[in-house]
Parts: structure tokens; sequence; C-alpha cells
């Protein structure tokens, strides 16, 4: 007799969700420099979480979550890399895996240093990805349908605003207004996949439907 497995997606929805939030309260809206918590939740929550969700999709049988979830959760762990190890500081100030010998070297810096051209193509594939994973959101539901094509376009403003700062006199403190409207707009994409996850587990737990999620009719 086979025994009824779970659902993972309400997990790694969450991890991706409410990680995406806090990201974009702390960066883009500038709510407070809140950089050790987003790590924290980024090794943690964000990646480690949607890991395990995608190999429970792997189970499952479940291709699309799988590459989602797994990709997803990387992305965090790659994310927390880049602004770890990417940091200007970390060298200068001994930090590992840098410490046995920073301190030593006159003048060292930290080979792990991320240009704005760098975080232009991350961004940009990031969202060519996600663009071509929305193709297979279109069987699925709305809810879906609409996570995956906000985050396409989260990826897209975060690669034309790197654009903007690599090729172009524009400072930061000039690109403000731009920055809180990507951060708006990621709040709105974290909080869409929040939406969804706890509607799929409220109604799975009821057994009827608590919270539309809109299938598509086939």
């Amino acid at each position: 007799m086979s025994e009824k497995t779970a659902n993972p997606a309400p997990l790694g929805l969450l991890g991706f969700g409410m990680t995406t939030v806090l990201l974009n309260f702390a960066h883009n809206a500038r709510l407070g420099p809140i950089d050790g918590m987003i790590l924290g939740m980024g090794i943690f929550y964000g990646g480690l979480a949607q890991i395990i969700a995608g190999i429970l999709e792997y189970k499952k049988g479940n291709t699309f979550g799988t590459t989602a979830f797994t990709s997803y959760g990387l992305f965090w762990l790659s994310f927390v890399a880049l602004n770890w190890l990417g940091a200007g500081t970390v060298a200068s100030n001994g930090i590992w895996p840098f410490s046995s010998y920073a301190p030593a070297i006159s003048g060292y810096s930290t080979p792990w240093l991320v240009s704005q051209e760098a975080l232009m193509a991350y961004f940009l594939m990031w969202g060519l990805f996600t663009l071509l994973m929305f193709f297979g959101t279109l069987k699925t539901n709305r809810a879906l349908q609409f996570v995956f094509m906000s985050l396409a376009i989260l990826f897209f403003l975060l690669a034309a605003k790197s654009a903007v700062l690599a090729y172009t006199s524009i400072t930061t403190a000039d690109l403000e207004l731009f920055t809180r409207v990507i951060g708006l707009e990621g709040i709105v994409c974290g909080f869409s996949a929040v939406y969804l996850a706890i509607a799929e587990v409220l109604n799975e737990a009821h057994g009827k439907t608590v919270l539309p999620i809109c299938p598509v009719s086939h």
C-alpha cells in the first residue's frame, strides 16, 4: 500500500518568497542596514529550503519543480557568495577565506570583487532563465504564472540598473527612485510566492478552495 506524500512546493515557495521580500526591503527599498540577516536567510531559507524542496520534487517526478526550486536555491547561495566574498573589505579585514594571509600582505584585495558589468550579466542570465521557465507555468495556474513573470521582470530591472552604473557616469544615488521602484516590484513578487504557498497549504488542509490560485482550464 502506497503512502501519500506531502507537497514540497509550499516550502520552496516560502523560502523564495520570504527571502525575496526581505532582500527588497533591505537593499532596494532601503529600510535598514540588515545585510547580515539577508545573508542568513539566503543561505538557509532561500537556499537550503529550496534545494530540499527541489530534491523532494525530483522524488515526485516533477521535472519543472526540481529545476526551478534547485536552481533558485543555488541562486540564493551564489548571491550570498557575491555579497560576502565580493565585498571589498573582506580581505582587508582578514575575513575567511582570506584570514590566513590577507593581513600580512600590504595592499592585498580580494580576487572575488564583483563589477557592475558582472552583476549585469548575472541578473540578465537569471532573467532569461526565469522567462523561459515562465512558459512551463502556462498550463498550471495564474498565481504561479504571476510569480515567474514578476520575477523575470525583477531580474531584468536589476540587470538594467547594473548596466546603467557600469556604462554611464550615473551613480547609485542618482538612481534612488529607480531603485525604490525595483524594490517595490521585488516585494510584490516575493509576496505573490508567499500567497501561493499559503494558498496551497490552506486549500489542502481544508479540502476546498480557501485562497484561489486560478488553475488554467485544459
